[in-house]
């Protein structure tokens, strides 16, 4: 869901680029509401994901670090972006030198709230079998690379920002539907 309310939101914005704009970016403006409702929406789904994990796998550090995500969420939620890179239109196109502290808070929950997802997929890939275990590390793996790349070009105002974190989004939040899909639908081990 969370992609999906960005990539369409996304395109209802007036000077909203998603290849260069951050899904964050979208807590700004009249109708930032619905970003802020997203990530509460995602925060909850996720402890409820890190209840099925730690029923399931029998993992309680993995369902933490899933809960830790889910945090990071709702924190992002509840501590948007300054104004920033030209959005929402009719805002200088330079950052601004002087970040208030709720967009510090922000941009220091992305990181954290993304390395325990890391920590996450490494820990539960040893609960896992054959190809989920593999398909676990890859996820790791391949979301540790996106979440140092989307860092990089956001520092950098890369031109690709948006779409960098678009693949990091896809990478982790297909993971997660897809595994909650494999547990639920798994038989029962006796």
């Amino acid at each position: 869901m969370f992609p999906a309310v960005i990539l369409i939101e996304g395109a209802r914005r007036p000077g909203y680029d998603p290849i260069y704009h951050t899904g964050s970016e979208l807590e700004l403006g009249e109708r930032g509401w619905i970003q802020r409702a997203n990530f509460f929406a995602t925060g909850i789904g996720m402890f409820a994901f890190a209840v099925g994990v730690a029923r399931t796998l029998d993992s309680a550090l993995g369902a933490v670090l899933l809960a830790l995500f889910g945090v990071g969420m709702i924190i992002s939620g509840v501590f948007g972006p300054d104004p920033v890179r030209g959005y929402p239109p009719g805002t200088d196109a330079q950052d601004s030198a002087e970040l208030s502290w709720q967009a510090k808070v922000h941009n220091v929950t992305g990181p954290v709230m993304f390395l325990a997802l890391f920590v996450g997929c490494l820990t539960l890939a040893g609960h896992l079998q054959g190809g989920w275990q593999l398909y676990t590390a890859l996820t790791a793996a391949a979301g540790l690379g996106l979440t140092v790349w989307t860092g990089l070009a956001f520092q950098k105002d890369a031109a690709i920002t948006g779409l960098v974190q678009c693949g990091l989004l896809l990478v982790y939040l297909s993971w997660i539907a897809v595994l909650g899909i494999h547990l639920v639908t798994r038989p029962p081990q006796l």
